[in-house]
């Protein structure tokens, strides 16, 4: 005897209707995530930009304790993205030496400092590029007081009050057109060599605004 099998369902493929319906949503899905998408990335590169900074001012405090030197850190324009490159050299105590400002000595990313004990092999500047930080059209750098670049640290790792055009703070400020999406940030270094980061656009009641 025969077996008779139930009929097997038939497969369809989309009507005309349902995939115009389809690429619809698909489309208005692009339509909002994809600005948002580029909005959260943006934003977030631009954070990371204080960080590039932070991480200059925290390896100048630092090499300083180590090699118990004074230390500076240099910032300088960037070409390429409107940024400032940093650079960290050391520079260490001798009869004919103070490690001042105008004097020679320092550490080169070429060549150690004069007076290091390591000599020829010692500690070499560290130079970091900014090449890879947002455009300045987008993230406008800044310092106070304004046109300072340069902060000396002791071996004790706190800012060298002897150079007097000491840069306080470094801002970080979006242009209008991206306002709503990155805020403004700055760097604040305490004279104990400290930097902590703050937002100038708060008021001063607010815990995270910047210092008067």
């Amino acid at each position: 005897m025969f077996q008779l099998r139930p009929a097997q369902p038939r497969m369809r493929g989309l009507t005309l209707l349902e995939l115009l319906i389809t690429l619809s949503i698909f489309g208005l899905l692009l339509a909002v995530g994809i600005p948002n998408a580029s909005n959260w990335l943006l934003a977030n590169r631009a954070r990371s930009a204080s960080e590039f900074y932070a991480e200059g001012y925290a390896m100048a405090r630092r090499q300083a304790v180590l090699h118990n030197s004074f230390s500076r850190i240099s910032l300088s324009p960037n070409t390429s993205s409107g940024q400032m490159n940093w650079q960290v050299d050391l520079c260490f105590v001798s009869a004919t030496s103070q490690c001042g400002a105008a004097e020679a000595g320092w550490s080169t990313v070429d060549a150690a400092a004069t007076n290091d004990p390591e000599g020829a092999a010692g500690f070499k500047s560290v130079l970091r590029l900014a090449d890879a930080l947002p455009s300045s059209e987008i993230l406008l750098p800044s310092t106070l007081p304004e046109g300072s670049s340069q902060v000396y640290f002791t071996p004790m790792g706190w800012v060298d009050t002897r150079f007097a055009e000491r840069m306080t703070q470094l801002r970080l400020d979006p242009a209008s057109r991206y306002s709503a999406e990155v805020p403004s940030v700055a760097l604040v270094l305490t004279l104990a060599g400290m930097a902590t980061k703050c937002q100038p656009s708060l008021p001063a009641s607010d815990s995270r605004a910047c210092p008067p």
